[in-house]
């Protein structure tokens, strides 16, 4: 496994691939922002907006991939306000069906705390679907609860779930 940070430059010929794992989470029940049907055209619309957005300097795109594959991706947002720059929120970790249980989100995971770590950053958010195997994922890698909304996300069969906020802080 290859982990390694995008750019704007490196991020345009993977536009395909990104678009075709956001399709895969989704269909597959990620709560990642998305409900479906989701077209190409609109996974490929997010990514453009993330290209857009790695061009600045307050969001951090990484993927894995195994040989030519893309296997998975993690974001984090850098804080760009000064009574925030300590800290950094964690966003869309992604891992295609065809990779999961390798070990790739907690790699991805591990590698976006380092870049955090790089940015100065100590305090680290999340959230995620109460309930999905990646609160556990998060737990193990020692986020901490900080607490939920009942009814704050929809599924792909339209019913409302709680969400956990978590948080980290890096030594």
């Amino acid at each position: 496994m290859n982990i390694q940070r995008l750019t704007p430059q490196t991020i345009l010929p993977e536009l395909p691939k990104l678009t075709s794992l956001l399709q895969n989470a989704v269909v597959n029940g990620a709560s990642v922002g998305f409900l479906l049907p989701l077209s190409e055209d609109e996974a490929l619309a997010y990514w453009q907006d993330v290209a857009k957005a790695i061009e600045g300097p307050h969001r951090i795109l990484l993927v894995a991939k195994m040989d030519d594959d893309l296997a998975g991706t993690v974001q984090l947002d850098l804080a760009s306000r000064a009574n925030g720059s300590h800290r950094a929120e964690i966003a869309k970790l992604m891992v295609h069906t065809s990779f999961r249980g390798q070990g790739i989100a907690k790699a991805l995971m591990n590698a976006i705390e380092q870049e955090a770590r790089q940015a100065g950053r100590t305090t680290l958010v999340l959230d995620t679907r109460e309930g999905d195997p990646s609160e556990s994922l998060y737990a193990k890698l020692g986020y901490h609860r900080a607490g939920t909304i009942p009814e704050y996300a929809r599924s792909i069969n339209g019913q409302l779930h709680a969400t956990v906020f978590m948080y980290k802080l890096l030594k």
